[in-house]
């Protein structure tokens, strides 16, 4: 027999014995997110218990000693097997999960030891814009002046405004999403930057004055050590007192956040879900296009960053100022009814998958 055949025979081997069928079952095990299902569960049963004990206070005041006797302890009662499971799949992830799901080399790239701006420039920066005629001419003016940023492009989704033309007169590469929709705006400004070669990297960001260029140093720090960098709101000391983000926005967005880390514990750390601003090499938004669904709206970057995760890149964020906007706000962040709204589609989302939230 040559020795062809017989390495052909122990490649073989090694694919289909044991020690190979092991390290799947390992591998399909790091990817079932114990530890998220475990705080549904968790919260699923202290909401139970909660609900018991307001209706012990209610029976209180109302000094009743009988009233809702048997409701009580039968939510006592239920309110123990989702804590009890939730507090087992949490145990089980963190002990012996989680050794595994941690990455074991941490990204790097040629970026680490190359000065921060590139000559020529190597970024496209990509804006989303919806009637923001009184901001857009300013934050293209504002883009186009950073020394590591050759073109803007703002992709105006019907706007009902001068945008488009006051977008392509202050220098941006202007360009008519005729699908509504945020995620459609979204996903036509990834695919429009990437299909320049001459640049490494991808910046998405809003037209709207919250981001500013001045942050795009940031990222450009942060890009040696992930292939996505998303930006993070949730620095009190980086917001202006007054922006659209308010209490309940800024901590639902945290919440958010802390559930997609726990999805995808080991990964990352996460604290905003919401902002548009990130940067992204070149070639992963190439890779993500096909599987991202810009039928998706407002919760569409919840939906990139889960997508982006699943498929194996790494995300890491960024603290970035937020300024006020200029003009009014037409996204999530309108009201807080709306962006409950939002935030329960993003959570839907995470939890029973993209497509049912299309």
């Amino acid at each position: 027999m040559s020795s062809r055949s017989t390495g052909a025979r122990q490649e073989i081997t090694l694919s289909t014995g044991p020690r190979y069928r092991a390290s799947k079952l390992i591998l399909a095990l790091t990817r079932i997110p114990l530890c998220y299902w475990g705080i549904w569960a968790l919260l699923i049963g202290l909401s139970l218990y909660f609900s018991a004990i307001f209706l012990s206070i209610v029976r209180l005041l109302l000094l009743q000693r009988h009233l809702f006797v048997d409701l009580i302890a039968d939510l006592l009662w239920a309110s123990g097997l989702p804590t009890t499971i939730g507090i087992i799949l949490i145990a089980l992830d963190l002990t012996f999960l989680l050794p595994l799901k941690r990455r074991g080399d941490r990204y790097s790239s040629p970026l680490c030891n190359s000065p921060v701006f590139a000559d020529p420039p190597f970024i496209t920066v990509a804006l989303t814009a919806y009637n923001d005629e009184l901001s857009i001419a300013t934050a293209v003016h504002d883009f186009l002046s950073h020394p590591a940023v050759k073109r803007v492009v703002v992709v105006s989704n019907n706007s009902k405004d001068r945008t488009m033309e006051i977008a392509g007169n202050a220098g941006a590469i202007a360009i008519n999403e005729s699908q509504q929709g945020y995620g459609r705006c979204v996903y036509r400004c990834l695919a429009e930057a990437a299909q320049y070669e001459d640049t490494e990297l991808i910046a998405l960001c809003e037209g709207d004055r919250t981001f500013r260029a001045a942050d795009l140093d940031k990222f450009v720090a942060y890009i040696a050590h992930a292939e996505v960098v998303n930006g993070t709101r949730i620095v009190e000391q980086l917001r202006e007192r007054q922006t659209q983000l308010s209490t309940f926005m800024y901590y639902g967005n945290f919440f958010a956040g802390k559930l997609l880390e726990v999805k995808h514990l080991g990964n990352g750390t996460f604290t905003d879900v919401g902002t548009t601003y990130k940067v992204m090499r070149r070639q992963t938004v190439a890779a993500l296009l096909p599987v991202l669904n810009p039928a998706i709206n407002l919760e569409f970057n919840a939906h990139f960053l889960d997508t982006a995760l699943r498929r194996g890149f790494s995300v890491v964020e960024c603290p970035v100022t937020f300024h006020s906007r200029v003009g009014v706000s037409k996204g999530g962040n309108v009201n807080n009814l709306r962006a409950l709204k939002v935030g329960l589609r993003m959570l839907w989302g995470l939890t029973f998958g993209w497509s049912h939230s299309a």
